[in-house]
């Protein structure tokens, strides 16, 4: 399958992906949903690496586990970068409208793309140049829709740390890249020990939690939790795979994959009631043009 193709699955299964975490923490503690989040995507990847241990060098098995030290370093590095996106998104998204957070991470591929510019030497095109204009000008009506519901976003802390994740994550995307295709990891090793040292990265907020907080706010079991490490799994699949290919573009992938805010945003409309959805999908018709535009 194509890397384009296969970037387009991967932004469905991310949309799913944002409808299960909101479902998850909504008026629920965020710390034992993150550790159970990551506990079902390592319980999955386990398996393989034990079964990688075991199986002769010529089976059809992947190669989990022939990596150097730096090599295991490297992918902790990026389970404590994510680990951190994913705290301050998921604390986020806790206290914000679905309809807004989820546009708000819809603008890291201009983030990515400046990253690219600043540390890679990339040049994107003028109409790069217009789609991260464009994205920008959709971020800034979009604070003029949020003040509508009391959300502010020069002053409100959710913003600021859904903020912050975004901009990690974009981070994060570029690390895959050189993960990917300097390091020269296969996708399969990068999911596998990513998912499984998310658990070390999210273990102490959770005891942090059942120490201090458990009281405060307490946690509910819902189904809805494992579903987010499944769907993030197959998106992540299909979004490694995809950047592994010669020929795939950091700068084209990432906007691709933020179409999912789509999903999201019918799903806070429709399912949740979010009021003002009118004025929120003119700036998600602007975000998606700027999309466009940087995928040029």
């Amino acid at each position: 399958m194509s890397w384009i193709l296969l970037s387009l699955l991967s932004a469905v299964l991310l949309g799913l992906y944002d409808i299960a975490k909101k479902s998850a923490v909504r008026e629920n503690a965020v710390p034992p949903v993150l550790l159970l989040n990551v506990l079902t995507a390592a319980l999955l990847w386990v398996p393989a690496v034990i079964w990688s241990c075991v199986a002769s060098a010529d089976s059809l098995a992947p190669r989990l586990v022939d990596l150097s030290l730096a090599q295991h370093g490297m992918l902790f590095a990026k389970s404590a970068l994510v680990g951190l996106s994913w705290t301050l998104a998921f604390f986020a998204l806790k206290h914000l409208p679905l309809s807004i957070a989820s546009p708000i991470r819809a603008s890291s591929p201009v983030w990515t793309i400046l990253i690219a510019v600043t540390l890679l030497a990339e040049r994107p095109s003028g109409m790069q140049w217009a789609g991260i204009l464009l994205v920008l000008l959709a971020f800034f009506a979009f604070s003029k829709v949020g003040k509508r519901e009391g959300i502010h976003f020069h002053r409100n802390r959710w913003v600021a740390w859904m903020v912050v994740a975004t901009l990690l994550g974009a981070a994060s995307s570029l690390y895959d890249k050189y993960l990917l295709q300097s390091v020269k990891l296969s996708p399969a090793v990068v999911q596998a020990w990513f998912s499984i040292y998310l658990v070390p990265v999210m273990l102490p907020l959770a005891l942090r939690w059942y120490r201090f907080d458990r009281q405060q706010t307490p946690f509910q079991w819902r189904w809805s939790i494992p579903l987010i490490a499944l769907f993030l799994l197959a998106a992540d699949f299909a979004y490694f795979t995809a950047i592994a290919q010669p020929e795939a573009l950091i700068s084209v992938i990432s906007p691709i994959r933020r179409t999912a805010v789509v999903i999201a945003f019918l799903f806070g409309i429709l399912h949740l009631r979010e009021p003002n959805w009118r004025a929120k999908a003119i700036c998600i018709a602007g975000i998606l043009s700027g999309v466009v535009l940087l995928s040029w």
